[in-house]
């Protein structure tokens, strides 16, 4: 089961707290290619681990941008697979890349939605 923990403080106490703690695990398919948590190769506003699966490769579950965008996905299993459905991945790499603000790429997202598994 995938599942996120993130602890959000605006006004640490202290000047050695940290106002983000964030921490995170993949999925129950622990055989699924991946590459490490790095920066995009031409990419380097990017901070991810990468899907290495085939066809759903280049795809990610979390990852920041030095913008200030920070995307993540949990596992939502579904009885069925759909064979030609594009990887949940995608959604994460793409609103990092994009110029979209996350209000304005949830909307297109919730139109697209029947697209993905």
């Amino acid at each position: 089961m995938c599942i996120i923990f993130f602890k959000f403080d605006p006004r640490p106490v202290s000047k050695n707290a940290y106002r983000l703690i964030l921490a995170a695990n993949r999925d129950e398919f622990y055989n699924r290619p991946s590459k490490l948590a790095d920066f995009w190769g031409n990419n380097s506003e990017i901070l991810s681990g990468l899907d290495m699966e085939e066809g759903k490769a280049g795809g990610t579950w979390l990852g920041i941008s030095t913008r200030g965008k920070l995307g993540a996905l949990t596992n939502y299993l579904q009885p069925r697979q759909e064979p030609d459905a594009r990887g949940r991945g995608e959604l994460v790499s793409h609103f990092l890349t994009s110029d979209m603000d996350s209000l304005s790429y949830l909307k297109k997202v919730s139109t697209e939605g029947h697209l993905y598994n």
